[in-house]
């Protein structure tokens, strides 16, 4: 049997599959968990697990990274330890990739009616391309091209600085510092708490009266969905302000990754969020801010944009991966 999973900041998904003569796979189990109520990713694989399984293979994109076959997950207290695994479920045949390792590789086995492109301009071609994937927290990945396939690479980008790129966004960052000094990620805005962090910025600026339906929400609401919902349904000025400066903050950094990959073959984007909002991501301000790289527009006017609505990526990616 092969067992393949996605391991995440809010859930854990994982999938038990049986190879078929022809080579093909066929799901036997597969269970979604939330990843903050157990305390340690064993838990979870022992409540998964039936006793007569007999693992052959096993890969997990975990969200984190991933060093020497351990991995430390960001947003959440559990350590991953491939060797270990290997005795656990006794096989040799065990690998832990980053969650946007196995999503970039999840992208190559996605049909086209599960990508949206984004850039009206694209042009097809062969290259090294990009994977960015908001959100519980901001992923990104790359796809290398050796000129006849493809190789995953992993990267912790999501975490490099925020460069501010217009007045607003100096502001935004100065605002930033206070709230996380030492240190400003895109991480902090490209992803769920994102809103809030744009919506309270927003606030100090007085760009709009502030939304009465987010004022009161209870403690227990999830603020950032109503953020969001309120800014693609166009009712309130100020969150609707938030989701394009998402946006705009999203496709500058999408841009930023295609550039320092060189990805001519071609941007995935990923994650929650993106799907969430996709009139927004569609309304061509992502792609403005993309391409808005002074010298090389020319380069990234015609590069591919691809946002994949298949939240089952990572798992794909971790299925394909033996």
């Amino acid at each position: 049997m092969i067992l393949a999973g996605d391991i995440g900041g809010t859930k854990t998904v994982l999938c038990l599959l049986i190879k078929e003569p022809d080579n093909s796979t066929t799901c036997v189990k597969e269970v979604t968990y939330a990843s903050q109520q157990y305390a340690t990713f064993d838990d979870i694989l022992a409540e998964f697990l039936p006793q007569d399984a007999s693992i052959t293979s096993a890969c997990f994109g975990v969200a984190g990274p991933v060093v020497n076959q351990v991995c430390k997950t960001t947003n959440l207290p559990w350590l991953l330890d491939g060797q270990a695994l290997k005795t656990q479920l006794n096989t040799s045949k065990v690998k832990l990739l980053n969650d946007l390792e196995a999503m970039a590789l999840g992208m190559l086995y996605l049909p086209e009616t599960d990508l949206i492109e984004l850039n009206p301009n694209a042009v097809s071609q062969k290259g090294t391309c990009a994977v960015i994937a908001a959100g519980t927290g901001l992923g990104e990945a790359l796809l290398y091209w050796d000129e006849e396939k493809y190789h995953p690479m992993a990267t912790e980008g999501g975490h490099t600085d925020f460069a501010a790129q217009t007045a607003q966004q100096d502001a935004l960052l100065a605002y930033l510092r206070e709230l996380t000094p030492g240190h400003v990620s895109y991480e902090r805005i490209l992803s769920g708490v994102g809103f809030s962090h744009l919506y309270d910025f927003l606030r100090t600026q007085d760009f709009a009266a502030p939304c009465a339906e987010v004022e009161q929400l209870s403690a227990d609401a999830d603020r950032n969905a109503v953020i969001s919902g309120l800014g693609l349904a166009g009712t309130d000025p100020l969150c609707v302000e938030v989701l394009r400066l998402f946006v705009e903050i999203y496709g500058a950094e999408a841009g930023n990754l295609a550039l320092k990959s060189l990805a001519t073959g071609g941007v995935f984007i990923g994650g929650g969020i993106g799907v969430k909002i996709l009139p927004a991501m569609q309304s061509g301000q992502f792609i403005k801010a993309f391409i808005a790289k002074g010298r090389f527009e020319a380069l990234l006017n015609t590069v591919s944009v691809k946002l994949s609505i298949n939240q089952r990526t990572p798992l794909i990616g971790a299925i394909h991966y033996f």
